[in-house]
């Protein structure tokens, strides 16, 4: 008996202290200190607490409401302890990250209501901690503890983005909704531009973190001399005629080797090129730069003389994997188009050949569309795309599916079709394939990554050269001239594809809102800020309808850029439920193993309301936000159209846990760890897609 009370004893004295050394061994804070956790931007953390056998059991363990609410696309950043984000009014904050009490709050509701923002960037030397976040065309600079501008940071704690800029580009828009990348004391920044000819350039440029001060430039339309200036017609850098090619969706940086991996988007104006003849570097492509200097490394153009908005959507992932037995480091790029891009890291070389393929030519007056477009032979694409579609996937469900099918035969879908004035089809859609919310990428060289498949209808209009607005007031001829596109000539706008009716505007907004918005931008619309108070009081009163008696119509306005043709608006292939044309799935859920280049799985994400209510179920659904992957082998992902936050398998994409959400996530969530507990947390600010308004950060845990 005495022998079995020594035995009991000793097995609980180890089984203590073994407890105690497994405890020390864990540590208490685990951050996520960096946009989507790093500044490999792979959404990837080692925390394992909450695992496949547990994840159930999920909790809520505090909220956050912001004083505003709407559409909230953060990824927060938290470092030791707190927790950095942003409210949809663009106030940045930090909190207790275990228990979500506010600490600070910065920024005027008031003013910056109108942008978004995807999150923060941080920065340490010492003592010295700093917040780095925009506001409109503002870099501020705060310190982390309080929340204050730091005074010797620019112009008292901020720097404005239009700095190093040509003179020409200085009263144009320019904002930033993307974090910018931190590399020893410099940060790189996102520029969003107009979509327009009259955006401004969108050259790369890094700030002084501690100064605020311009560091470098690398001009992605180049000066004379630069490579890849006979790309675009003679002196196109003057800005006169084109402009964009910027990076809006931010960057990953390999800070061993000091490589910033760049992803640009199209050059201005979108959907028509014959003002910009040539292949456009650098344009859509990914940028290898020495982060140091900002020097050309490699680059390569995954769309060449975009008249398709094919902007590269997201930062990049910087993955190692695992080809004929040798480890390879290695920059995996996802497209709108559905294509995975995969490069050597360090020479550019892509690791799966890539084939020029000839392409349809176009049928519009001035327009040389590029005869060949790269087409990776792995991995194979993650959404289907224009060219696979027929009769066949008219959607099932689809009340007026014949007349969508007649429709359907009207339009072109050849993949890299040139714009039509009969419509030409665009699959993956405007937002994607992949989108904003990116990739996540596991330690294995396995990426994960959320599709929309969501078609959309791309067709060109002439423009008459002649003035036929001569019987048009002021206001209208602006109206004409910048904003029917989305909102059409009769102002009943689309709404389907998120673009609000103006008729009885003033019944819904005073004149402040309304001018602000032009000034500012708001979502997907840019800000007009070249153009002059008296034309946007000239627009503002046109819709409010009294512009005779306060503008008149002998106000002088400016001449945008005359462009021979322009696409009727950003409009969604859709049944007269305003349900996706296609068939489903609507949104996807794919694992891809980059070693091999081939699908591990892939699940349809998402569900149609809708259409559950009728017992049908695994129809996808439009999806904005990314994944987040555990070390335990969790995919937790919100992003839906659905409002629903999720927890899969990563190895299987076998679903775990669901949670409604009090608003939809449209947004990437973040985990982390505070004294030894682990909280995955996401915005829910809703509004996107037609979803109801939130205010809130929620923070899940165990019991």
């Amino acid at each position: 008996m005495k022998l079995k009370l020594v035995i009991g004893s000793l097995a609980l004295f180890f089984f203590i202290i073994a407890s105690a050394l497994q405890i020390k061994s864990l540590p208490d804070d685990v951050d996520w200190a960096e946009y989507l956790g790093g500044a490999d931007r792979n959404h990837y953390s080692t925390l394992t607490q909450i695992n496949p056998e547990n994840v159930d059991k999920l909790q809520v363990a505090w909220t956050y409401s912001t004083p505003d609410s709407g559409q909230m696309q953060v990824n927060p950043i938290i470092v030791g302890g707190v927790l950095y984000g942003v409210t949809s009014a663009v106030q940045a904050f930090a909190l207790d990250a275990a228990t979500g009490k506010e600490i600070w709050r910065f920024g005027d509701p008031l003013k910056n209501w109108a942008s978004t923002s995807r999150g923060v960037a941080y920065w340490k030397e010492g003592n010295d901690s700093r917040i780095l976040y925009t506001v409109g065309p503002n870099l501020w600079a705060l310190d982390a503890k309080t929340g204050k501008p730091i005074e010797s940071f620019g112009d008292k704690g901020k720097t404005d983005l239009h700095t190093g800029l040509p003179e020409v580009a200085q009263n144009k828009f320019v904002i930033s909704n993307t974090p910018g990348t931190i590399f020893e004391d410099l940060i790189v920044m996102p520029l969003r531009l107009s979509e327009g000819a009259d955006a401004a350039p969108g050259d790369i440029r890094a700030f002084n973190v501690k100064t605020g001060k311009l560091a470098w430039t690398f001009h992605t339309i180049p000066y004379p001399g630069e490579f890849g200036y006979e790309t675009f017609p003679k002196d196109a850098y003057k800005n006169t005629y084109t402009g964009a090619a910027n990076n809006w969706a931010g960057m990953s940086v390999d800070r061993k080797r000091g490589i910033i991996y760049v992803p640009t988007g199209s050059a201005g104006y979108d959907f028509y090129g014959g003002n910009r003849k040539g292949q456009n570097l650098f344009a859509n492509c990914l940028l290898a730069l020495d982060a140091r200097t900002g020097k050309r490394i490699w680059h390569f153009q995954t769309t060449h003389h975009d008249i398709w908005d094919r902007d590269m959507p997201a930062p990049p992932n910087l993955m190692t994997i695992t080809r004929n037995g040798k480890k390879i480091d290695v920059v995996a790029q996802v497209t709108k188009q559905g294509f995975v891009f995969v490069f050597d890291r360090v020479t550019g070389k892509p690791i799966f050949p890539i084939k020029e393929m000839p392409v349809p030519k176009s049928t519009l007056a001035g327009e040389i569309a590029w005869p060949t477009q790269p087409i990776p032979t792995k991995p194979a694409p993650f959404a289907r795309q224009s060219n696979s579609l027929d009769e066949t996937q008219i959607s099932p469900y689809a009340e007026n599916r014949a007349e969508l099918v007649q429709n359907f035969k009207k339009y072109k879908t050849s993949l890299y079709h040139p714009g039509t004035k009969e419509g030409t089809v665009i699959l993956p859609g405007y937002d994607g394939g992949a989108e904003w919310g990116g990739a996540a990428a596991d330690p294995e060289g396995i990426l994960y990554v959320n599709s929309n498949e969501m078609a959309w209808i791309q067709t060109m209009v002439e423009t008459p050269k002649e003035d036929k607005s001569a019987n048009l007031s002021a206001g209208e001829k602006l109206y004409v001239s910048y904003c029917n596109t989305c909102h059409g000539n009769d102002r009943k706008g689309n709404p389907k594809s998120n673009y609000p009716s103006l008729i009885d505007i003033s019944k819904k907004r005073d004149k402040a809102y309304v001018n602000n918005i032009i000034a500012n931008g708001k979502g997907m619309m840019p800000g007009f800020t070249a153009l002059s108070a008296i034309e946007k009081q000239a627009i503002v009163s046109f819709l409010f309808g009294d512009e005779k008696k306060e503008a008149g119509t002998t106000t002088t306005i400016s001449k945008p850029v005359y462009l021979p043709f322009k696409s009727t608006g950003y409009n969604k292939f859709l049944d007269n439920k305003g349900l996706p044309a296609i068939s489903p799935p609507w949104g996807t859920m794919s694992a891809i193993d980059l070693n091999t280049g081939e699908f591990l799985w892939k699940i349809p994400f998402g569900y149609e309301e809708s259409l559950k209510e009728k017992g049908i179920t695994n129809t996808g659904t439009e999806n904005y936000g990314g994944p987040v992957i555990t070390a335990s082998g969790l995919l937790f992902i919100a992003a839906t159209k659905d409002g629903m936050f999720r927890a899969f398998e990563k190895k299987t994409g076998k679903l775990l846990w669901e949670t409604k959400l009090p608003a939809a996530g449209f947004a990437t969530p973040s985990t982390y760890q505070v004294n030894g507990k682990q909280y995955i947390v996401i915005a829910c600010g809703g509004t996107k897609l037609g979803t109801k308004k939130g205010n809130q950060y929620v923070a899940f845990a165990l019991p």
